[in-house]
């Protein structure tokens, strides 16, 4: 990194240009509670229509087959939500139960392929189909104190079920995932980025020996019939925006596509398989395109006080910790055809999409493709400051388990070990500038 000037720069300095997150093409100057809804200033006005129209495809709640709006036909049998906004709140994350009596409306829970249930827990039903049944949440606590001998709490969820209609699961305990929804922005500039460049910043044997060992996950793409990197999802277990947005209009919704053309019926839920649909797809070619292209065109807002000393005394400590290893600060999207706006732009997602070992204290037991159930892909850090604003909560990590900053690293284990044991020796005002720092993502 160097000044203008001419001199180097420490990487935790601020660099000019910082600011812009989603680079010069899509970054946005939003931050209210409309933060994660926007597109970048200076699109021309026929890309300005396709992500209106894709939002549409989005926010709008599908109906049961016999709803007289035909193109919005589709939901379920079994269902999470009735449209994509339902959980990702604000285009932000969901929120998690608090406890057992709370009812899980943004938040799911993963299988391993159930022979009774599938591979996601599915609450909610149309008429004249059993619900799969319910689920809650409850925490037991983990204790803790820094080494200047301020205490801590974390919490731990745990999941029950009841209220089965189609049998017993299959076994208990580790299977079982709970699963937070994240945020949906920048996903184009993710996608953009290169192969290679995903490649070269994987050290699966760790060959440098800095006890990072990151590295990509294979996944089908099911369009082609070939394998390619994983870059989305908690797991990195999907290769594409395509892929991404039907899956989840399928496990999510039940609404078909051309890529998942079947209803998301095991054998054991007659009801559901014979029930009415739409038409198939009930997600045609057209909407999957439109989703696409919204998802593409969702803008990142830009840093908040980059340049101040607190701010930057925040990120020294997040560099000399080690964060940066794996919450890669920049990196350089490559060229995509018809599409300037995401071509070519140094972004800062503070993500390598790679997956890493984060220990025991995560580990779901779920494996997904090549990760384990220890590893999880790095999640981009951009626009986090903004979550408290867009969602009125704080719930981070793949469960929602942390609600603070601080509760997210503490839960840090493996690869992570030595950036915690970091952390947890920090003074009170240090570890107060790195969340001054986190907050200006």
């Amino acid at each position: 990194m160097v000044s203008v000037s001419g001199s180097k720069l420490d990487p935790w300095e601020y660099e000019e240009g910082e600011e812009l997150s989603g680079g010069k093409g899509m970054t946005s100057y939003d931050f209210t509670s409309r933060a994660y809804l926007q597109f970048a200033p200076g699109l021309p006005l026929d890309k300005i229509s396709d992500f209106t129209v894709g939002q549409s495809v989005f926010e709008v709640p599908w109906e049961n087959s016999s709803s007289g709006q035909i193109d919005r036909r589709g939901l379920g049998p079994l269902f999470n939500a009735n449209s994509c906004l339902a959980c990702h709140v604000g285009n932000g994350i969901g929120k998690v139960p608090s406890g057992p009596t709370e009812t899980m409306l943004t938040a799911l829970v993963r299988l391993s392929n159930d022979p009774n249930y599938g591979g996601q827990f599915q609450p909610f039903s149309l008429s004249g189909v059993p619900a799969e049944g319910k689920v809650s949440v409850s925490y037991s606590q983990v204790e803790g104190v820094f080494k200047d001998g301020t205490p801590y709490t974390l919490r731990k969820p745990k999941i029950e079920f009841s209220n089965l209609n189609y049998g017993p699961l299959a076994s208990d305990g580790e299977i079982y995932s709970l699963r937070n929804t994240s945020k949906v922005i920048g996903m184009g500039l993710l996608e953009a980025i290169p192969d290679e460049t995903l490649l070269s910043l994987q050290d699966e044997y760790d060959s440098n020996f800095d006890g990072i060992s990151g590295r990509v996950n294979s996944v089908p793409d099911i369009a082609t019939g070939t394998n390619k990197i994983g870059r989305f999802g908690w797991k990195s277990n999907e290769p594409n925006l395509k892929q991404q947005g039907s899956r989840a209009f399928l496990e999510d919704i039940g609404v078909t596509s051309p890529l998942f053309p079947f209803k998301n019926c095991t054998s054991a839920q007659t009801a559901c398989d014979s029930s009415p649909h739409g038409n198939l797809p009930e997600l045609n070619p057209a909407k999957i395109d439109m989703m696409v292209k919204y998802m593409r065109l969702i803008a990142v807002p830009a840093r908040r006080s980059p340049s101040s000393s607190e701010t930057i005394a925040g990120k020294k400590i997040f560099f000399q910790a080690g964060c940066s290893s794996c919450h890669i600060s920049k990196l350089l999207t490559g060229n995509i055809s018809g599409a300037p706006e995401i071509s070519g732009q140094i972004i800062r997602p503070y993500t390598d999409l790679l997956l890493h070992d984060m220990g025991e204290g995560l580990n779901d037991g779920r494996s997904d493709h090549l990760a384990s159930g220890k590893e999880w892909r790095t999640p981009p850090l951009w626009g986090i400051g903004l979550v408290s604003e867009v969602n009125g909560t704080l719930q981070l990590l793949h469960d929602g388990r942390a609600e603070s900053f601080m509760e997210a690293v503490l839960w840090h284990g493996g690869e992570a070990e030595r950036s915690k044991q970091y952390v947890l020796g920090l003074s009170s005002s240090q570890r107060d500038q790195l969340v001054r720092f986190l907050e200006s993502l």
